[in-house]
């Protein structure tokens, strides 16, 4: 099974992805080198007010003028470039990894003044639906991703991943569930701020995928963590759920247990059952799901996946495995594992 880790230093306090590549390098045994990544927040300080989209290319000619063209019809790009890497033995190159810093102009969509993150969650859609040999697989402000097909060292390697630096970090093991590894479907997945990262399947894909395109969310990696990201996007940003009854959607309580509930917690979860029915997700599951505040860690209902806490200091590791946040800090103050379906979240300070 996926290997996952994640932490979050709640102060704000920025580390180098040398760490977590260590440290989910000690799940290889969880992984077939067919898929790994990293996700980091507050690795694009010089541009942390623009979109940093990362783009695997095909090529740099068809795809990349239609990708142009789109992103000069919706605003400005600032700064562009091919992300730098290193080339590594076993890991073969099928993409090219771009990155774009972009502002969006809301008084171009006609008769509105639409808000920066729908222009940009309608330009991930179009690009990604419209444009053969372009996919946008990291869209948020001052966030960056980096994955690909390969062993986690090996693809910390390519893309030098220690000379970033982030105060919260995200990391994957293995490749997405019941599709071949390829690039784009490595973890983590990202949607503007939310970057998620999983281990298990979820055997709900189909209404859940079925349930978030009816909002205008288009589903293209070939894989069920796709739909995390978009359903957190729509159930916090969209709706305005908190975290705590967001994962409470994804992960209910079940009904009998909701009918020896006292009366007012009783009404509230019926509400979230019968609003958000098709975005309950089943199957056997450990998610961690990170946004620039905070991250949220969770499992199914009944904890089919393993999922670790651990805290030190301002600290909060979320991790498959004590071992491997024991790689990141030898002597945590406090580990344990969370209850089923039990959110475990780690907020920064304001």
């Amino acid at each position: 099974m996926c290997g996952i880790i994640s932490v979050v230093d709640r102060s704000r306090e920025e580390m180098d992805g040398s760490r977590i590549r260590d440290a989910l390098a000690m799940m290889d045994e969880r992984g077939s080198g067919e898929g790994s990544g990293y996700a980091a927040y507050g690795v694009y300080p010089d541009f942390a007010d623009y979109y940093a989209l990362h783009i695997f290319f095909n090529n740099l000619v068809e795809p990349k003028v239609a990708v142009d063209t789109v992103l000069h019809s919706w605003g400005r790009i600032e700064y562009e470039e091919e992300i730098p890497t290193v080339e590594q033995p076993g890991l073969r190159r099928t993409h090219i990894p771009w990155r774009y810093f972009f502002k969006p102009d809301g008084s171009l969509m006609p008769g509105s003044d639409t808000p920066e993150e729908d222009i940009v969650m309608m330009l991930v859609m179009k690009i990604n639906t419209t444009i053969p040999g372009a996919l946008v697989f990291s869209s948020g402000k001052n966030i960056g991703i980096f994955k690909a097909s390969g062993w986690p060292e090996a693809v910390a390697d390519f893309y030098q991943i220690e000379r970033y630096e982030g105060y919260i970090w995200l990391a994957h093991n293995r490749y997405p569930t019941n599709t071949p590894g390829w690039w784009g479907g490595a973890h983590p997945f990202n949607l503007l701020d939310w970057s998620v990262v999983h281990n298990g399947e979820i055997t709900s894909y189909g209404t859940n995928r079925r349930y978030i395109e009816s909002f205008g969310y288009r589903c293209t990696m070939y894989t069920d963590t796709e739909v995390v990201a978009y359903l957190c996007d729509l159930l916090s940003r969209m709706h305005g759920l908190p975290k705590e009854l967001m994962v409470r959607a994804f992960a209910p309580p079940f009904w009998d247990e909701i009918d020896r509930m006292k009366e007012r917690e009783k009404k509230l979860n019926r509400a979230i059952r019968e609003t958000y029915g098709s975005a309950l997700m089943n199957g056997p599951f450990a998610i961690v799901v990170a946004t620039a505040d905070e991250i949220v860690g969770f499992t199914d209902r009944i904890k089919l996946r393993p999922l670790i806490a651990a805290e030190a200091g301002d600290c909060l590791y979320l991790s498959s495995e004590e071992a491997a946040i024991r790689k990141m800090e030898p002597d945590p103050e406090r580990v344990w594992m969370p209850k089923a379906g039990e959110p475990v979240i780690g907020k920064v300070h304001t």
